[in-house]
């Protein structure tokens, strides 16, 4: 559901019009220098269906709507004003009315029919009559045979009686009719539809609050009106006890319901029928009036007093004429002005319309800027019951009546302030989770010079205008505002922003103090008094030790930001999350007050504390920064959740960066006509963040991505495209989201609110898989899709799974698959799977689920732990495995997309098949084996990530190879190729060398046997690098059926040891080279005793890093300075360019770096070697690194693994004999945190450079570590 707020109606008598046109309800007002055309709001509230906006400088004067052919008279009307504008030099009323036929009066000047048919290419002009004095209202009627005008406080009705009807030869003769007052209003009797023939009645109001009808005593000779009746509307209220000061000499709203409304609405009504004899009376009375076929006159006082009058046989001369009162009605629904108190209220013009098979509907058009939408089956309207319900309001069309510059919520998201280019503020309240989406209009302050800055204060009670050189407060609990304070300043800059500090005492509501800095950096504290107001469920009713405050603003103290740096621009943080909690310290815990940017690029958050000390300073901090190398960005935005959003100077690149961790995690190019205008940052309750980013005529919103190690995707991602094209060409303005999610969005003159209602076809994601909705929800909550892309991951999801075997908790592993198990026994259909599967807590942090680090331990003990609780239940097994999958194949689960759950019956299978080998497995072995048989299961799918260097880690320290070797054999089925030796990286883990070689050797008869023909040349790079020349020469005796048989047979046969044939074979291999027959080459080169070449070879021509190496290590063995070169030059390299930790530990293990090995991971395990590297380890660094992958952890959905790491506190390396300066900052960090990061002064920390987020792949632990 959208809620519009499609501009501030324009004051005028004939700014709203509305009709029926091709059965559909279209109603069009004038709103500033535009107009708004809307549908029906009964079918669909707040149903925006164009705006027009005119450039002309001059406002429109009325709209009218010809229900024939749908028109508004909009070149017509330009052209007239044009005209008018030329020859007076002076704005001029102006009045639109259609007849039949498309025929148009303009009343202005002079009275003007235009011909509008389609078949004529320009409006023309059929008739024009100069008049004395300007007309305020005309009005023609229904068939174009009479004219009706009236000017200014004019008490003559003129009234136009048409002659003749040719093209050229239009005449018209007048009469007056006289009143005693001024006429006010004046209407014709309207047919039924637009295609039948009544007789002509036309209805004037007057001053003199009498109703006068008249009518033609000639229908067919149309002949002048005459008086048909009066109905004084001073007296209409006054019957049957009503009458009293206020109803007598109140507020008057009569407008006339037409007897075709009425009919139609009755229908309705006997349709929906009686449900109690009250009821049914009522219902009886509207159908015996209705069977009258009358006109119905409805008075109101808008004090809540109704009357409806009846007027019958109008303008028949066989009949007398007849009014007769319908009901007296008296019932707080009425009370229109209520919220005025005991003002006498704006002016209003009423309206009704009923559409076919629909209720009666009144438009309330307030002079004060809004037009209210009612609903009423006219047999309650009509029932005299004061109990029964009658109306009910549709929607209310309000806004501004200037483009909208500026909005600013309050901390809460239940109010925001919008600001327009005339300098025009108006206060809107939200009701968070309200039924209907939509702000309330609770005041509005009119323009007293230009606004540098404003804030709301207490839920939208008060509001702050920071001008050029005072600032003031302003109340606006009362329909009219009004200035509580106002003081002068002096400071030297521009101010930058307007910030709310924290409170100095939470309980004291009545005082606050706010900020401005200025690009001099310089900055003032106001301190803010409010007059006391009770709250809501307040305990305590006196506020600061008592109950009357003067209400002021004075300043507090001046300061200075030091360390700011090249300040550009300092702006308030947008909220984001729960309400924090003042706990009156300065640290990096406090929450953000502002976020400030430099011309170099430079992102800071600050937070500040009030009193603190004497009682009178101000002191800030920052709490993170980080250089983002963006120069001059013409766009920044900041949440509390530490992220941040630049835009370039060029408006066309976006960058969302993660300030804390220093961590670039997005960046997005967008086309040049894609101009960014505006960023806005929330979040769920569980503080997943959505960032919206408007452009000229849509908003994206991007949210947070959870990290994922199963499949590959970004970081952000655009879910939704909120476009306002089709409703307005005017550009958005600005943006800002409520506090329950609902998006405000300015566009000109209008506000669109946007619900959280998400419709998953639409998704810009193409890749969000979303579980099919419940039976009779038509849409998804943002918040719930934002969750399912980025929130916690129930327990027995397969990415929360995988996570649990990395991190060696195996045993919590079991437990969740058995309960899971117990779970999917007992399953009937309907059941939703609680995401923790009835696990307490305690049950992922009581129990030992990781290994003990001491090396004594078997090498089965990894996989042998049980829980507890499982002793004497059924162990997880391989046949339990079996039994998860049958029955998975069977449930859909609502938290898993089915791709998901495919995942989860890999990894549950996998689990299983590692279960079967735990007596012979150590634990790298076992993590090796079971995510390289979900590579096996996987392998061939799209966007999921592959083995890498993480695995052959694994492997490589695994004390189980001979296992790992055979297994990975028979996942090959015993033919294992060069091809899957590479995807199993078994030539980098293998650690003995003899084993190398005889694996290799196996890879060499493979590679000769996997094609029919057993091609030597496939196979002769591996035996050469085995150095069986003897071997490869039988087979090449074998190879009749080979042309180069002969050739090479005879070549191979020379003694290689000779440096003549060494020449001979590295001339063959340069002629290989030139042929691009690269792999048969490096063979050659290897024949020449060219090992350099050949794996240069393998690597630059090949691609093939590990063939590299592989060939290196069976050629010259694990020591050779080949494969050392090979290691320190390329391997170490690549893994720098590609910031790949695990591919870096492996290559200084080969080396016999091990102390580099522990600390490109940190730790492995505690050996003498791995103690050098971990000395160089500090318990910052420690810390740093544990909260690092505790927030990762959260990034992936892990969260109960990040509480368990951060719980945890220490890695191995604080269990270590270290100095004791060491030991002393690690007690330090076990209590709490670093001393770097406490509370002090005004601090400044240097940022390390930032690095770019790339999504996680499996060649790495975590990432992107910020050191």
């Amino acid at each position: 559901m959208r809620a519009v707020l499609p501009g501030k109606p324009a004051s005028r008598l004939q700014a709203l019009a509305t009709g029926c046109w091709e059965s559909r309800r279209i109603t069009a007002y004038i709103t500033g220098s535009a107009l708004s055309i809307l549908s029906d709001p009964e079918r669909q509230p707040d149903a925006l269906l164009q705006t027009v906006y005119d450039d002309d400088p001059e406002p429109l004067q009325s709209v009218a709507l010809d229900e024939a052919s749908g028109k508004l008279p909009w070149r017509v009307m330009r052209r007239v004003m044009k005209r008018v504008r030329s020859g007076r030099g002076r704005r001029q009323a102006m009045s639109l009315s259609w007849g039949a036929s498309e025929e148009l009066l303009v009343a202005h000047t002079s009275l003007e029919l235009y011909q509008t048919s389609e078949n004529l290419a320009n409006p023309e002009c059929s008739w024009r009559k100069k008049l004395a004095a300007p007309v305020r209202l005309a009005s023609l009627s229904y068939d174009s045979a009479y004219i009706a005008s009236v000017g200014e406080y004019d008490r003559l009705v003129k009234v136009w009686r048409r002659l003749s009807y040719g093209a050229g030869e239009v005449r018209f003769d007048f009469i007056y009719l006289r009143h005693p007052q001024p006429v006010t209003g004046i209407q014709w009797r309207r047919p039924h539809h637009v295609d039948q023939t009544i007789e002509n009645a036309l209805y004037t109001f007057c001053a003199d609050n009498v109703l006068r009808v008249w009518a033609g005593s000639d229908s067919h000779g149309h002949q002048h009106l005459q008086l048909w009746g009066p109905l004084d509307l001073g007296e209409a209220l006054a019957k049957k006890g009503l009458r009293d000061s206020a109803a007598v000499g109140g507020l008057r709203w009569a407008f006339v319901m037409h007897g075709g409304d009425l009919t139609a609405a009755t229908e309705t009504a006997v349709q929906e029928g009686a449900k109690t004899k009250e009821e049914a009376a009522a219902l009886e009375h509207l159908i015996t009036v209705a069977n009258r076929s009358p006109e119905i006159c409805v008075v109101m006082d808008g004090r809540g007093r109704m009357a409806a009058w009846a007027l019958e046989n109008i303008g028949c001369k066989t009949r007398k004429s007849n009014i007769f009162n319908v009901a007296h009605v008296a019932s707080g629904e009425l009370d229109f002005l209520k919220s005025y108190g005991a003002a006498a209220g704006p002016h209003v013009e009423a309206y009704s319309y009923c559409n076919t098979g629909g209720h009666m509907h009144f438009l309330l058009h307030f002079f004060d800027g809004r037009i209210e939408v009612y609903r009423s089956n006219v047999a309650a309207l009509f029932d005299s019951n004061p109990k029964r319900r009658r109306l009910s309001q549709q929607c209310v069309w309000t806004g501004h009546s200037a483009p909208v510059r500026k909005i600013v919520r309050n901390f809460s998201g239940r109010a925001i302030v919008s600001r327009t280019e005339h300098g025009q503020s108006v206060i809107w309240k939200h009701e968070l989770d309200a039924r209907r989406t939509g702000l309330a209009r609770q005041v509005a302050i009119s323009g007293q010079g230009h606004i540098h800055r404003m804030c709301l204060l207490r839920k939208g009670r008060f509001v702050v205008f920071l001008r050029h050189e005072n600032i003031s407060l302003w109340d606006c609990r009362q329909a009219e505002p009004r200035m509580l304070a106002e003081s002068k300043y002096d400071v030297p800059g521009k101010p930058l922003c307007l910030l709310i500090l924290p409170r100095i005492r939470v309980e004291d509501y009545t005082t606050c103090h706010i900020a401005t800095i200025t690009s001099e950096k310089q900055g003032i504290v106001w301190e803010v008094k409010f007059p006391f107001y009770p709250r809501p469920n307040d305990t305590t009713p006196i506020a600061n030790g008592t109950k009357h405050q003067q209400p002021s603003i004075h300043e507090y103290v001046k300061f200075t930001l030091e360390d700011a740096g090249d300040l550009a621009y300092v702006l308030p943080v947008d909220p984001a999350g729960a309400t924090p909690h003042v706990s009156g310290f300065l640290d990096v815990f406090a929450r953000d007050v502002a976020i400030s940017y430099t011309h170099s690029g430079r992102v800071e958050f600050w937070t500040a504390r009030v009193g603190h000390g004497n009682g009178t300073g101000i002191e800030w901090l920052s709490t993170s920064s980080t250089e983002t190398g963006v120069s001059d960005p013409a766009l920044v935005s900041g949440s509390t959740r530490k992220k941040a959003a630049l835009v370039n100077a060029a408006r066309s690149s976006l960058t969302i960066w993660d300030i804390r961790g220093a961590r670039l995690e997005y960046t997005q190019e967008f086309e040049n006509t894609h101009t960014i205008r505006d960023l806005d940052w929330t979040s769920t309750p569980d503080m997943q963040s959505i960032l919206a980013v408007g452009f000229p005529h849509r908003v994206l919103l991007l949210s947070q991505m959870r990290f994922d190690y199963l499949n590959q995707g970004p970081a952000w991602a655009p879910i939704r495209e909120i476009s306002i094209r089709d409703l307005t060409p005017h550009p958005i303005g600005d943006s800002v989201w409520l506090g329950d999610g609902h998006l405000v969005v300015a566009a000109g003159n209008q506000l669109f609110v946007q619900d959280r209602q998400f419709d998953a076809g639409s998704s810009l994601v193409t890749s969000m898989r979303l579980p099919q909705r419940r039976a009779g929800e038509r849409h998804w909550d943002l918040f719930d899709v934002v969750q399912r892309l980025n929130g916690p991951l129930p327990v027995f999801h397969p990415q929360f799974l995988s996570q649990c075997i990395l991190a060696g908790k195996i045993v919590l592993v079991h437990a969740v698959l058995m309960a899971l198990y117990r779970t999917l026994k007992f399953w009937v259909e309907g059941d939703v799977l609680d995401d923790y599967l009835g696990l307490d807590m305690e049950d992922f942090y009581e129990v030992d689920h990781s290994p003990k680090t001491s090396s004594t331990r078997s090498h089965g003990d990894y996989l042998a732990r049980r829980m507890s609780y499982d002793e004497g239940d059924q162990p997880f097994s391989e046949d339990v495995a079996a039994e998860i999958n049958e029955r998975l194949t069977r449930v859909d689960i609502k938290q898993l997309s089915g791709h998901e759950q495919i995942q989860l019956v890999d990894i549950v299978e996998c689990v299983g098949l590692v279960e079967k080998q735990r007596q012979s497995l150590d634990e790298n072995g076992a993590r090796f084996m079971l995510f390289f048989r979900q590579h096996a299961l996987r392998k061939g799918r799209t966007n999921e990530i592959h083995m890498g260097w993480r695995e052959i880690n694994w492997a490589y320290h695994s004390t189980s190879q001979d296992v790992l070797v055979d297994f990975v054999s028979r996942q090959n089925h015993g033919r294992m190729h060069w091809e899957q030796a590479r995807e199993s990286g078994i030539f980098m883990w293998l650690a003995d060398n003899a084993a190398v070689k005889a694996q290799f050797e196996v890879i060499a008869r493979n590679e000769y046997t996997k094609g029919e023909l057993k091609n030597p040349i496939d196979c002769s790079l591996f035996y050469l690098a085995l150095k069986k020349k003897t071997v490869l020469q039988g087979l090449w005796r074998m190879a009749s059926w080979n042309r180069e048989q002969g050739a090479t047979t005879k070549f191979l046969a020379n003694n290689f040891d000779d440096p003549k044939w060494r020449t001979a074979a590295l001339k063959n291999a340069y002629a290989l080279m030139s042929k691009r027959r690269f792999e048969y080459a490096a063979a050659f080169f290897l024949l020449a005793d060219h090992l350099h070449d050949a794996v240069n070879v393998c690597l630059n021509q090949l691609k093939d890093l590990q063939l590299a190496i592989a060939v290196a290590r069976v050629y010259e063995g694990d020591h050779g300075p080949v494969l050392r070169r090979l290691l320190e030059e390329e391997v170490l390299t690549i893994a720098a360019q590609e910031g790949n930790r695990w591919l870096a530990s492996w290559a200084f293990w080969m080396l016999h770096r091990r102390d580099m090995a522990v600390r490109a991971l940190i730790l492995r395990q505690m050996t003498l070697q791995t103690l050098r590297g971990a000395s160089k380890v500090t318990p910052k660094v420690e810390w740093e690194f544990v909260l690092h992958n505790a927030r990762l952890y959260d990034r992936m959905g892990c969260d109960l693994l990040g509480l368990d790491l951060a719980e945890g506190g220490s890695l191995v390396v604080a269990d270590l004999p270290v100095s004791p300066i060491a030991a002393m900052a690690t007690a330090q960090q076990q209590q709490a945190v670093p001393s770097e990061m406490k509370s002090g002064g005004h601090l400044h920390k240097q940022q390390p450079p930032p690095t770019v987020f790339e999504e996680p792949d499996a060649n790495s632990l975590l990432d992107s570590f910020g050191f």
